[in-house]
């Protein structure tokens, strides 16, 4: 996770972090019920979708069931986005994914954790954001996390463990993700 001015630290027994449990707790009963759903009931999976991040999703949003998030309010969505199945959203350091990205199944995008040193680890959660741009193609079972930003264009490949920004227009890949190649219409 990025450790820079993106960066905030939520101690715990404070207000924040009170406020981050009760979103947690608003998430989960919201995920529970689109969690229900199939992939017929895509106008209802996208007013539940729309309650969670708490701002309507176009008609072009697709999300395929099962889903997971532990917020959804610092979640923002552009135009004709796709969602495969079981996929992960942890969105307490902000999450801002473009118009025309493609995200494959079992997709982890985790924003927030803990601090490193042994004796902090449970005195606080750390957030930063991710920033996925327009048309992106998130392959089947890729880790990015929190403080990353993904370019117009890229590709991050199946697997991938994206700790570090793409550039646009590349491909990545591997753990932890690294530049494969240059990609062009």
């Amino acid at each position: 996770m990025a450790d820079d001015d993106r960066t905030r630290t939520i101690p715990r027994r404070t207000p924040e972090s009170a406020a981050m449990t009760a979103e947690v707790r608003r998430a989960m009963a919201i995920t529970a019920a689109l969690n229900r759903l199939t992939f017929d009931d895509a106008d209802q999976v996208r007013a539940l979708f729309s309650d969670l991040i708490g701002r309507p999703v176009d008609a072009g949003f697709t999300l395929i069931p099962p889903f997971y998030a532990t917020g959804g309010a610092d979640t923002r969505i552009g135009r004709n986005v796709f969602v495969n199945q079981n996929c992960t959203f942890y969105d307490l350091g902000g999450l801002d994914i473009g118009d025309e990205v493609m995200i494959g199944p079992n997709v982890s995008l985790i924003t927030s954790g803990h601090p490193i040193a042994p004796a902090q680890r449970r005195a606080a959660v750390v957030a930063s954001p991710i920033v996925i741009e327009k048309n992106v193609w998130i392959a089947a079972g890729a880790t990015i996390i929190g403080g990353v930003t993904v370019g117009e264009n890229s590709v991050v490949a199946a697997g991938a463990v994206v700790t570090r920004d793409v550039p646009p227009n590349t491909l990545v890949g591997g753990n932890p993700a690294r530049v494969l190649r240059s990609i062009a219409d």
